[in-house]
Parts: structure tokens; sequence; C-alpha cells
């Protein structure tokens, strides 16, 4: 995921979590804006201290990247999308997040058909 897809400075995350809609399942939360402007979507990726060491929640953070650059081309490309990793994603290997990801994803329709 080349960098200037991803959300990093903080008050672009706040903007996303206060004015975005939320949807969640048991491993993932996500938070989505619609901004009709934009020609690429752009990601945020936050994992909690409360998930594990930093070796654990950066490998949580690479599999829900490499996940959004898989499904690049099927996620539309007008939104900015903050995915808050939980608990149980620690536990879970890359195809088990990726499968998670879609099943938000698509609930929300923010996947094109």
């Amino acid at each position: 995921m080349k960098k200037k897809y991803r959300i990093k400075d903080n008050e672009e995350f706040q903007d996303v979590l206060k004015l975005g809609k939320s949807f969640a399942n048991r491993q993932l939360v996500i938070y989505y804006v619609k901004k009709p402007e934009q020609v690429h979507f752009r990601i945020g990726i936050s994992v909690g201290k409360k998930i594990g060491n930093a070796v654990m929640r950066n490998q949580i953070k690479r599999y829900l990247r490499q996940a959004f650059l898989e499904l690049e081309d099927k996620v539309m490309p007008m939104y900015d999308i903050v995915v808050i990793a939980r608990q149980p994603t620690k536990n879970m290997n890359f195809h088990e997040v990726k499968k998670s990801l879609i099943h938000l994803l698509s609930k929300e329709r923010v996947l094109k058909k």
C-alpha cells in the first residue's frame, strides 16, 4: 500500500472517527467517511497496546495493509477508512483477518459489486 493512500495525520484520524459511520464485528471496527473529490481510498489502521507486544501489533497492521492491497480494485475510491483491531485479531492468521475485513466492507457497501 503506497503511503499516499494511508491516513497518518492525527487530525485526519479524528475527523473520520467523529464524522464517520462505524460498523463492527468481533475482530474489527471500521469507521468510514465518504469524500467524493478523492481519486483513491485512504486507510488508517489502529492497533492498541492491549492486543499484544509491538511484534504482534505490527503483524496485524501488515495483515490489514496486505488485505487492502489485495482488495484495492474492489474498494470504492471515495472513502477514508479507519480500521481498529480488537483483541481476537491476535489469534488470527492473514486469511481470517482478510475474511473479517471483507465481511465488514461488504456489509457497509464500501466494496464494489
